[in-house]
């Protein structure tokens, strides 16, 4: 029996608008959905190519998301951490993406940032 490949260190996002974002895998992991598609036992294709593709999603959505992995991923286990910023009229459209991408944190932190606005 052959072992199986270890799976990218990186991953490829890509949006509705031709937009792609190439971020660490445990970054993007994040994601329960994004978790899912790249799983080797999943047999999906994301899994093999390592690219997701986000038809639901523009580009401008895609790189706050992308921004959001890299900057939970950069601040895991401190404290006293910079609020990350980004414009009040997106936050509907982060919100549905973070319930898309079924990662509660996002949810957390974006509902968590509207209330302190």
């Amino acid at each position: 029996m052959s072992a199986r490949p270890s799976p990218p260190e990186y991953v490829t996002l890509a949006s509705n608008d031709g937009f792609e974002f190439i971020i660490p895998r445990g970054a993007a992991c994040v994601s329960g959905t994004i978790r899912r598609m790249l799983d080797p036992a999943s047999n999906f294709s994301e899994a093999v190519t390592g690219r997701c593709v986000f038809e639901n999603m523009n580009g401008i959505v895609l790189e706050k998301v992308c921004e959001y992995f890299l900057y939970n991923e950069r601040n895991k286990g401190q404290t006293n951490v910079p609020d990350m910023e980004f414009p009040l009229e997106m936050c509907l459209e982060l919100l549905i993406a973070a319930d898309y991408l079924d990662s509660m944190f996002f949810s957390a932190y974006i509902y968590r940032w509207m209330v302190e606005r």
